[in-house]
């Protein structure tokens, strides 16, 4: 079994890919596919409340790359986050189980009322510490460690994973959408992490899917290089 289900808590990402395709497979607007997405990951947190194992949770929600799409599907990406990160000011289930919630990324090009939401958020949530949500958004792995470099430049003394965004290593990376790849998603954290790749689309992934992921998470052998 694996011995980190009794030692400092176990620490996953999440990659939810598939939003678009779920979208267009079920002949609706791709948008209504990035909202079923994210109403997705509101009950993932409630699955993840099942393992008190899980202490930390990092949700790959808009990448610096999906800033390349068309601008309609952008500016109604930005809507999406921003009416969910203000969901989350009063969600119930951030009070009941007490969510720390942090909003991670290039936020020099976050829209101001994101930043708001962010700020709010930030400090509604700050002193809670049973579970930890990382919301990577306008995020990608390769910027975060030249801003982790700059950083150590700055402050010789500061080791470059404590410069990091997120400087707790991932022990599991869950993967939906049919690709088989992190796609500069938490590279520094992930070097040790098990991967699952789900062949579901992401609005399609169950509770039941992500106890199969956990139950075969359980059962690796993880020996981190020894």
């Amino acid at each position: 079994m694996n011995d980190r289900r009794k030692n400092k808590g176990i620490h996953i990402g999440l990659i939810p890919d598939g939003n678009r395709r779920y979208a267009t497979e079920n002949g609706k607007p791709v948008i209504d596919g990035h909202v079923e997405g994210a109403k997705r990951i509101e009950e993932f947190l409630e699955w993840c409340n099942d393992y008190p194992e899980i202490r930390m949770v990092s949700v790959f929600a808009l990448s610096t790359e999906n800033l390349n799409r068309p601008k309609a599907e952008v500016e109604a990406l930005w809507r999406v986050y921003r009416d969910e990160l203000k969901k989350l000011l009063n969600h119930p289930p951030v009070k009941k189980n007490k969510i720390r919630v942090r909003v991670l990324g290039d936020r020099g090009i976050w829209r101001p009322d994101v930043k708001d939401i962010v700020k709010e958020l930030y400090y509604s949530t700050k002193n809670y510490s049973r579970m930890f949500l990382n919301i990577m958004l306008a995020y990608g792995s390769k910027f975060e460690i030249n801003e982790a470099i700059k950083e150590s430049i700055r402050k010789p003394a500061e080791k470059l994973d404590k410069a990091l965004y997120v400087k707790e290593p991932l022990d599991l990376v869950i993967r939906t959408g049919r690709q088989h790849r992190l796609s500069n998603f938490m590279l520094y954290q992930a070097s040790y992490a098990e991967i699952y790749f789900s062949d579901k689309l992401w609005p399609e992934f169950t509770r039941k899917d992500f106890k199969n992921v956990m139950d075969w998470y359980f059962e690796q052998q993880r020996k981190f290089g020894k």
